[in-house]
């Protein structure tokens, strides 16, 4: 189990929030996505082995929002 914190600029209101943590959790493998209106950032806890990074960073672009930023969290 990895843990991230991918910062992505262009959440501005509560529906980028909810899109966002709907775009990772319907991934195979992602175990829990939560997103922060403030920092503009979305906390990822995913299985590796399950889905990839580059995966998880793909769904959130297809839904208009970019990562700018990736910050490894210990678990």
């Amino acid at each position: 189990m990895q843990k991230i914190i991918l910062t992505t600029p262009d959440i501005f209101c509560d529906h980028c929030v909810t899109t966002t943590q709907d775009a990772a959790r319907k991934l195979p493998g992602v175990l829990a996505a939560v997103t922060n209106l403030e920092s503009k950032q979305v906390t990822v806890v995913y299985e590796p082995a399950q889905v990839s990074l580059e995966t998880i960073e793909a769904a959130l672009e297809e839904e208009g929002y970019p990562v700018s930023e990736r910050t490894p969290v210990p678990v």
